[in-house]
């Protein structure tokens, strides 16, 4: 009775549970899960070795209602007559060897929140949405000639009440959005919101990836959320963890019985490094999960693109040193995987035109972000780890010892270009005993704001997108604690706000400025002026389309002034002072800026002209035309 084959009303190829055993059901949330379908509801649950499978949940007392499977799909499927919306239920899976299991539901779209773990019978009712103006320009732009500075949050430690409990999505609508705006971010990234058992993974182990975490509300409040943010112009990017899930009982492992979503080589399957289990990239089935996934927040919520967790892990066989077994080319590569990679990618940019896909690729695998065309993974964009693990380890030297490193600082404008790179100081870099981002820098409070405020405009001015965690805005001095919200008291202190002022004018500089974004994938938007200066200085020129459009980056990351530097510039004329971190509204001791300067004659960093400036300890000058000779127009 329960192994019946069920009596398909549609051509085998249209079959819904056909098309996720072949990897090309994009929706497949529509089909699995709980369904209310002509007056009942409908279960469905992929479990192709199980020996049985039963619906329990508190509709029946949790008693077990036998369920029927498909054996061509192995899809399982129950049906409740009546409309038990709101119930909380679990699938009874009775594995060949006859050990009994509770697994939550893959395709639910509510979960119990923690620590409860039944999955909960909802619909996803039809949503009102008001930022079709928002979806049309998402469209028709190109990222890469846009600005794109991202503010990147966890929901549960930004802000919180009183007594400890989280803001709800309602409350954060009302708090946090307006607060991204003022300060000039173009997105919010937001660590996961799927379903997951414990708080202290931060959203990165999760069990249920089609439902929206529970802890902050409901599905349609996060909606909202979003919809809220577009009407406020912001992007909102999801962080998704495609590469790994967590080994709780009742979520994906070992769902029949068997190897079912993770691979059948638990060397393989088993990542040691976070004690958590991969996908099997090679299965079909768990391809339509994933994609079906994507493109559920994609669509489903608007979001404007995803941040995929760990690539590298699902790139190589032995990341983390662990034992492999090598491809079929002899290497230690995933195949599967990566041709999952570029697959997705390409569906996604066919589905939703205008969405972002963003990489957490940490080791320097080639083409990322190349077309799948021209041999890559069709990434828009990566993390550029090896600009932010060089420069965080700069800036922690004493800055007398900095001279003999600057390969760190310098190997960037080697290979920035190579890649289309976001340049992360994310929450992995202020947390687990790395500190702050204030406290890695070296000497007393002053020269730690002062480094702090010099690496924010060095990444504001380096090509590359913008990505700074929450605690970075306001310099926060304690590390990052996912239990508690940030340490807003410190901007009662003028160096805190000062930063913070800083960092909201790099944001409007960035967004201005046309040399800052247009070219900024470009090689022809950066020219290196003085990268190997013995005290430690650094220039270049950021450059837009038009002659006019550029801007001299001056940075010195030693803890002494230089009086009468000169740098190079293009064009004889007069050029302004734009930004100087040490001023006194940034929480710096200068008190003015130091006005115009007029260009002379006299080659100088591998240009005609030259300015002299003075340029403080542990600063940042960035400098623009007011008026080029011969240029009527130049300020426009």
């Amino acid at each position: 009775m329960n192994k019946k084959q069920r009596n398909k009303r549609v051509p085998l190829q249209l079959n819904p549970g056909y098309l996720f055993n072949m990897g090309a059901n994009h929706e497949a949330w529509r089909y699995l899960g709980a369904h209310f379908e002509g007056g009942a509801w409908v279960f469905r649950v992929w479990a192709p070795r199980a020996a049985q499978v039963d619906l329990t949940g508190d509709f029946n007392q949790w008693g077990l209602q036998p369920m029927i499977q498909d054996e061509d799909t192995g899809i399982w499927e129950g049906i409740v007559s009546e409309d038990i919306s709101g119930s909380y239920y679990k699938y009874h899976v009775v594995h060949h060897d006859g050990r009994e299991v509770l697994k939550a539901d893959p395709f639910a779209l509510e979960q119990e929140l923690r620590p409860g773990t039944a999955s909960v019978v909802a619909k996803m009712d039809p949503y009102d949405w008001k930022d079709a103006a928002w979806m049309r320009r998402r469209r028709a732009q190109n990222p890469d000639k846009k600005p794109l500075n991202i503010y990147e949050v966890h929901l549960g430690s930004w802000m919180r009440h009183p007594d400890g409990r989280f803001y709800t999505y309602g409350e954060l609508k009302e708090r946090l959005i307006p607060y991204v705006v003022e300060m000039g971010y173009t997105h919010i990234e937001l660590m996961p919101v799927m379903e997951h058992p414990n708080d202290e993974s931060w959203g990165y182990q999760v069990t249920g990836y089609f439902s929206v975490t529970s802890r902050y509300g409901t599905k349609e409040e996060f909606k909202a959320f979003i919809d809220a943010c577009h009407g406020a112009g912001l992007g909102v990017l999801l962080d998704w963890v495609p590469s790994h899930f967590v080994k709780d009982e009742h979520g994906l492992l070992y769902f029949d019985g068997t190897a079912t979503y993770e691979p059948m080589d638990y060397h393989k399957a088993f990542n040691p490094g976070w004690g958590t289990m991969h996908f099997d990239f090679s299965k079909t089935e768990v391809q339509s999960f994933l994609l079906s996934n994507a493109l559920f927040y994609l669509k489903e919520f608007h979001a404007d693109g995803l941040r995929l967790d760990a690539v590298s892990s699902m790139i190589y066989l032995d990341y983390a040193d662990k034992a492999f077994t090598p491809n079929e080319k002899g290497g230690n590569t995933d195949l599967q995987a990566i041709a999952f990679l570029q697959h997705l990618n390409e569906v996604v940019q066919d589905e939703v035109p205008g969405a972002i896909m963003i990489a957490e690729e940490s080791t320097a695998y080639e083409k990322t972000t190349w077309p799948v065309s021209q041999g890559g993974l069709g990434f828009h964009y990566k993390w550029n780890m090896g600009w932010m693990n060089d420069l965080l380890a700069y800036m922690e030297m004493l800055p007398e010892h900095r001279v003999l490193s600057q390969r760190k600082l310098n190997f960037s404008f080697v290979y920035c270009f190579k890649e289309k790179y976001i340049l992360p100081f994310s929450h992995d870099e202020v947390v687990h005993g790395k500190r702050s981002l204030l406290e890695k820098q070296p000497l007393d409070l002053y020269h730690q704001f002062a480094g702090v405020r010099l690496l924010l405009a060095y990444q504001f001015c380096h090509p590359g997108k913008k990505l700074n965690f929450m605690t970075n805005d306001i310099a926060q001095r304690m590390e990052w604690r996912y239990q508690s919200e940030l340490e807003w008291v410190g901007l009662e202190h003028e160096k805190h706000a000062g930063v913070q002022h800083l960092v909201h004018t790099l944001s409007e500089l960035y967004r201005s400025e046309r040399s800052l974004y247009e070219q900024e994938m470009e090689p022809q938007g950066l020219e290196v002026l003085d990268a190997e200066n013995p005290q430690c200085i650094v220039s270049f020129l950021r450059k837009g389309s038009r002659k006019k459009d550029f801007l001299v980056c001056l940075f010195n990351f030693q803890a002494e002034e230089r009086k009468a530097v000169r740098v190079g510039v293009p064009y004889e004329g007069i050029y302004e002072e734009v930004l100087n971190t040490e001023l006194l509204e940034f929480g710096g001791t200068w008190t003015k800026t130091q006005g115009l300067f007029v260009a002379k004659a006299g080659q100088t960093n591998g240009q005609s002209f030259y300015i002299e400036v003075i340029l403080p300890q542990l600063a940042g000058l960035v400098i623009r035309p007011v008026h080029l000779k011969g240029d009527r127009r130049t300020k426009d």
